[in-house]
């Protein structure tokens, strides 16, 4: 007689949600087991996984913690689960999401289908154009300070599938490897950063805590929020820290907490704009808000806007990059060899960086140029006493071949 399991979840659905795992590859979990390891015997550990979900018995491995270097000299605590537990977690997002997504709200671009962070910077931008304040909200340790009983809340008023509901939990309340392999237990709050449900959780949770609330109480103040960086809009100062001390308390309402320091009130000073207020930039996304010299291309003018270009501190941490790839010592290697292992991260900073004032990250890409240069006077010997031979070898190269490189293309610049 066939066994009947408690829990529907087809075959199928699994499959699918290890392509998707697949595809976004990742690092290894706990128990060290890679993508590549998983798939040598992959039949069985997917029908493994399946058979454990259908059934109920399902329970994840503890979460790796991985430090991730930040910009500051802080790190930031990465959560790693294991592959099987990322396919299961995709399982139950894509159970999930279509019922939440069309619920979300429209200023909310983080982490969702057909979003993007190239279109929150455009809202700010143009919204920056003409509102003069901006609130800069900075929610303290927000992954980490999640509450597993508000979250639950918000999520069973979305679905009362009783699986669904239950590995939730359970992964919310998995402890979690430290770097020195002991296991910390969880506290009832925090999801961790780097599991695939977490952004979606993440989603419903400010939802309920700050969008609805800010549609509520503050209707004509416009936001824009991606995951747990939100940018709010203020026609006045007074009103600014109105709105500042309101989120304040919403947010130990739920158990969350502003940056004192890192939450601050912004003037968007550019030509029309000549008030005085002690700060006139913010960071968002990577992009630095500032007042910048701009060039009216039909009348030849030049005249100040407040608009976004590639922060200072991913200028820092690309250049930190480009050195640590020591391309100068790598005489061993062919051009085309150097070539092909560094296109596709510069390919990516420019889609990415380039959308918005584009010249200015070409300008901090340039160091690659230098580099080259020393490259090219270490592997060749007519070049080798002589920069000046380094640098007409590289400017002939540009002019030979504009697009061996994304920062020599006229069009990138």
């Amino acid at each position: 007689m066939k066994q009947v399991k408690p829990f529907v979840i087809s075959k199928r659905e699994v499959w699918q949600a290890y392509k998707q795992v697949k595809a976004n590859r990742g690092a290894a979990g706990v128990d060290g087991e890679t993508i590549d390891q998983f798939e040598q015997d992959l039949s069985k550990n997917l029908y493994r996984l399946w058979n454990r979900l259908s059934s109920g018995s399902y329970l994840p491995r503890p979460v790796r913690r991985v430090e991730i270097p930040k910009s500051d000299g802080k790190t930031r605590p990465l959560g790693i689960p294991t592959v099987a537990d990322r396919i299961a977690q995709m399982v139950v997002k894509n159970i999930l999401e279509p019922q939440l997504e069309p619920i979300f709200h429209r200023n909310s671009y983080g982490y969702r289908p057909n979003r993007s962070a190239h279109e929150a910077v455009g809202c700010v931008r143009q919204r920056c154009r003409n509102i003069d304040w901006v609130v800069d909200l900075d929610i303290k340790g927000f992954f980490d300070n999640i509450d597993h009983e508000l979250l639950m809340r918000a999520v069973r008023k979305h679905t009362d599938c009783r699986w669904v509901l239950l590995y939730i939990e359970r992964w919310l309340t998995a402890p979690v490897q430290m770097p020195d392999g002991s296991l910390v237990t969880n506290t009832g709050k925090g999801t961790p950063q780097g599991g695939v449900i977490s952004p979606l959780l993440a989603n419903l949770f400010l939802h309920y805590a700050f969008d609805r609330w800010m549609d509520k109480h503050f209707p004509d103040l416009p936001f824009a929020r991606y995951a747990d960086d939100v940018i709010c809009h203020c026609f006045s100062k007074t009103q600014a820290n109105m709105l500042r001390r309101a989120v304040q308390k919403r947010l130990a309402e739920c158990k969350l907490e502003l940056h004192p320091d890192k939450t601050k009130i912004v003037y968007c000073k550019d030509e029309a704009r000549r008030g005085r207020h002690p700060v006139y930039k913010f960071d968002f996304l990577g992009f630095e808000f500032r007042p910048r010299w701009v060039r009216n291309r039909q009348r030849g003018t030049i005249f100040a806007r407040f608009t976004p270009a590639v922060s200072p501190k991913a200028c820092k941490t690309m250049r930190q990059t480009i050195r640590s790839w020591r391309l100068h010592l790598q005489t061993g290697s062919s051009l085309d060899e150097v070539v092909q292992r560094i296109r596709p991260i510069l390919n990516g900073w420019i889609q990415y960086y380039g959308r918005f004032n584009r010249g200015l990250l070409i300008n901090a890409l340039a160091t690659i140029n230098l580099y080259l240069v020393r490259w090219a006077m270490r592997k060749y010997k007519r070049l080798r006493y002589s920069y000046a031979k380094g640098w007409q070898w590289m400017m002939r190269l540009c002019a030979r071949q504009p697009d061996l490189l994304p920062i020599w293309l006229p069009s990138q610049g």
